[in-house]
């Protein structure tokens, strides 16, 4: 089953504020789009999103990006979503899948770092493969990034922080910065305004 039909299956339009259109193609400008969403549903989690191929390839990180190179955070992969999705921002109904309040946690454009003799290797190539090296130029984060199956068996990957600049194992952003970067307010109040 594809991605995308995955993601139809799981929601109902007349019932989700969640975007169900795949019709976008690009996102605005030329750079590709990240986004990194809070998600309130069954646990507290991250949505970690990039645009490639006309989609939002997404993961779910449960304990939310990292800027301490030392650690490895857990990404499980979840289907693709439409790039309409970076802009969503709001409350998936009690009886819909996912359930719970959606912030817009940090969002910007990132640039592909994934070379193979010394030519960059297409980011499409490189999710295909497992091993993924983005330059991230966030709102909250910002600097090198590496997405990486854990093995060959297995489905689930990595989300690991380059010792770069932006490097910083004191900051913790996940519990430091908790408003949206589209509206500023914090899931709780996104929750009491969109309820």
């Amino acid at each position: 089953m594809s991605s995308r039909k995955s993601y139809m299956e799981k929601r109902e339009p007349d019932e989700t504020p969640e975007p169900v259109s795949f019709d976008k193609q690009k996102a605005n400008g030329n750079e590709p789009i990240f986004v990194i969403q809070k998600h309130d549903a069954t646990k507290l989690h991250y949505d970690f999103r990039l645009e490639i191929d006309g989609t939002l390839k997404s993961w779910v990180i449960p304990k939310g990006p990292s800027t301490d190179p030392s650690e490895k955070r857990l990404a499980v992969p979840v289907e693709d979503h439409p790039l309409e999705y970076a802009e969503f921002e709001g409350v998936i109904p009690e009886d819909q899948y996912g359930a719970g309040t959606v912030m817009i946690w940090d969002r910007g454009t990132y640039r592909n770092l994934k070379k193979s003799e010394n030519r960059e290797l297409p980011v499409e190539k490189s999710y295909d493969k497992g091993q993924i090296e983005v330059f991230l130029e966030g709102e909250k984060i910002s600097g090198g990034y590496a997405l990486f199956k854990t093995n060959s068996t297995d489905e689930n990957w990595l989300l690991v922080k380059t010792d770069d600049e932006y490097a910083d194992a004191r900051r913790n952003p996940v519990s430091t910065e908790n408003k949206s970067v589209k509206s500023g307010r914090t899931l709780q109040e996104i929750a009491k305004q969109e309820s």
